[in-house]
């Protein structure tokens, strides 16, 4: 299904769905039920955080980072700048390049697939300041919206290779894993959770198609969400706590850093740790089923599927207006 959806999207073939066949009654009494709890409490509106990191290596020829995406990629949930995901790849990437990093989020909450292309105009804007690597963290409101699959999907190729064609890396975080949203029940849950997959299956293969790198997202990066969702999910039970995002930020900088050279391991498949060259579609597969799992293009038709080490990283002798790591990250697979 997530070959078919990325080829409907490559051939301008038409709406292929994700959820198939279900008892409609029921589906709509989850939602209506979903609609009542989730969301119920208030999410303040989310810092920018954007700035220069890693004051400590200077501030002269930083590194360029830019996020795009939704509301996840804008750390709605979150009061201070310090606490979004922007923040904390910008600072964990200057920690491990040793260079100053300077963030430009243009994410906004709500935001599907097909608000990219005005995103990316505002990213480049400024021909003189081309973004070195853009995350891009899209696909749940495509999923609650009932977006095309194949509409979906499109417009992160057309976005993933117009950035590569300016000349930033790209890494892209793929759909959330709806399922594990506390307050949505069975049928929906389970519901959720295939369009989610299979949305980030077809994700991963259009991005590294076009020369980018995915991660995945799944349940937002690991079983705490499951074992704590209290904990980690804000205050309107829907998007994450400064604990969720760190979670999924520290998941995701290994493969920023990796794009960037800078990371290091090298790209080689460990089989200790279950990598290996798949082809790309059943790569795809397997990365949307465990969270924080990184796919990149190798020799067509080929991917590697990677799963890169969390480590503590290292801490600047002083960066004043920078969040550090959350420590937490320290164990790794």
């Amino acid at each position: 299904m997530a070959r078919r959806i990325a080829a409907g999207a490559a051939y301008g073939g038409g709406s292929i769905g994700l959820l198939g066949v279900a008892t409609v009654g029921v589906v709509v009494a989850e939602v209506q039920l979903a609609k009542r709890t989730v969301g119920g409490g208030t999410a303040p509106v989310p810092p920018r955080g954007n700035g220069l990191y890693g004051l400590a290596y200077g501030r002269t020829n930083p590194l360029l980072l830019g996020l795009l995406g939704d509301s996840t990629a804008a750390g709605q949930g979150v009061r201070r700048a310090g606490q979004t995901p922007g923040a904390l790849m910008a600072s964990g990437l200057a920690a491990v390049a040793e260079r100053p990093v300077e963030l430009s989020n243009v994410a906004l909450p709500g935001a599907r697939s097909d608000d990219l292309e005005r995103q990316i105009a505002e990213l480049l804007a400024d021909p003189s300041r081309r973004p070195d690597v853009c995350v891009i963290m899209i696909g749940a409101n495509d999923v609650t919206h009932r977006i095309p699959a194949t509409d979906s999907v499109r417009h992160l190729a057309a976005a993933v290779r117009r950035l590569r064609t300016a000349g930033a890396e790209v890494v892209v975080g793929t759909c959330p894993d709806l399922g594990t949203i506390e307050p949505v029940y069975q049928p929906l849950r389970w519901l959720a959770r295939r369009a989610s997959r299979q949305l980030a299956a077809a994700q991963t293969i259009v991005t590294v198609e076009q020369g980018g790198r995915t991660v995945s997202l799944g349940d937002l990066l690991g079983p705490e969400f499951e074992a704590n969702p209290r904990e980690m999910f804000g205050a309107d039970n829907y998007h994450p706590s400064a604990e969720g995002y760190a979670t999924a930020a520290m998941a995701m900088l290994p493969t920023v850093c990796a794009a960037l050279g800078v990371w290091p391991e090298s790209d080689r498949p460990e089989a200790a740790r279950d990598e290996a060259m798949l082809p790309v579609a059943k790569a795809a597969v397997t990365a949307a089923k465990e969270a924080g799992t990184e796919v990149t293009g190798a020799r067509a038709p080929w991917a590697l599927l990677k799963h890169r080490r969390r480590r503590r990283l290292p801490e600047p002798a002083s960066v004043p207006d920078s969040p550090k790591p959350h420590a937490s990250e320290t164990t790794h697979r």
